[in-house]
């Protein structure tokens, strides 16, 4: 199946790959994957989720056909990042023609850094949001201790040891714990054994000494507050990356997909042609 000459898509549409990745698309131009951040569950976003990943998707739609495809269902406990990587990377096999944009956020960034390090033919270029090439010791903590949280039924503890890391400090990290455990339910009400199989791959991944591999373009976007990665984290990210940029916004935490200015940074970057390349 080729993806890069499919008409617009005016209505969103969706569907599954194997094996069990879900995935939605919208747009038209050069395909770009989008991989998500951590979710409550895998499959087909409904309700808020879906509006939500809609409008994400949006800003890059008027130049692209944006393939927003979540991780695998049922995913082994044992499930590490590369293994999650490996994924993206027949699926790209299967329904690509060549190699694509990646443009990942938070546990997705992970993913893309992984994808790049371990399959640098399928990917173009690379935007890595909110990620760097592991956790921070603040992220790595409430990430165990939202999955300690979880596994024993105790939800609203698990979101709100998910929500004070997007603090940029601590009166910030402290007042969206509270709202973390106020939500629990609403979000991470339905949170699976996918959603804990990812949190324990991020929590053991380390993609440092895999980075020279990366041979595409890549950009790394984030808050220089971010209580999951941190400035320094993210330098040595930049650093290690043979060909990587690294734009942070100051004063800023861990960035949301709308953040503003986040989407016009990407897609410049994205529409800037390799050296070499026939576009």
């Amino acid at each position: 199946m080729s993806t890069t000459t499919t008409p617009t898509v005016t209505h969103p549409a969706e569907g599954t790959w194997e094996p069990g990745l879900a995935w939605l698309s919208a747009g038209s131009g050069r395909p770009l994957l989008f991989l998500p951040g951590i979710s409550a569950r895998h499959g087909h976003p409904t309700g808020f989720d879906r509006r939500f990943t809609l409008r994400t998707m949006r800003p890059y739609t008027t130049r692209r056909r944006v393939w927003w495809v979540n991780r695998r269902t049922h995913l082994p406990p044992t499930a590490t990042m590369g293994d999650i990587a490996d994924d993206y990377a027949a699926v790209v096999d299967a329904h690509f023609d060549g190699p694509v944009d990646v443009l990942g956020f938070s546990t997705g960034g992970t993913v893309a850094l992984h994808l790049a390090a371990r399959a640098p033919d399928r990917v173009r270029r690379v935007v890595v949001v909110s990620a760097a090439h592991r956790l921070g010791p603040l992220g790595r903590t409430a990430q165990r201790a939202a999955a300690e949280a979880f596994r024993a039924g105790h939800v609203r503890l698990g979101s709100a040891a998910l929500f004070t890391p997007l603090g940029t400090g601590v009166p910030t990290r402290l007042s969206l714990g509270l709202l973390g455990l106020a939500l629990g339910p609403r979000v991470f009400g339905s949170a699976d054994s996918d959603m804990l199989a990812t949190l324990e791959a991020e929590d053991a991944a380390d993609v440092r000494d895999r980075l020279g591999a990366v041979t595409a373009p890549t950009l790394l976007l984030g808050g220089e507050r971010d209580g999951f990665f941190g400035r320094g984290l993210y330098e040595r990210t930049a650093e290690f990356l043979p060909r990587g940029d690294l734009r942070l916004w100051p004063r800023k935490g861990h960035l949301p997909p709308h953040h503003p200015g986040l989407a016009r940074a990407a897609s410049a970057f994205l529409d800037t042609a390799p050296p070499g390349s026939p576009d």
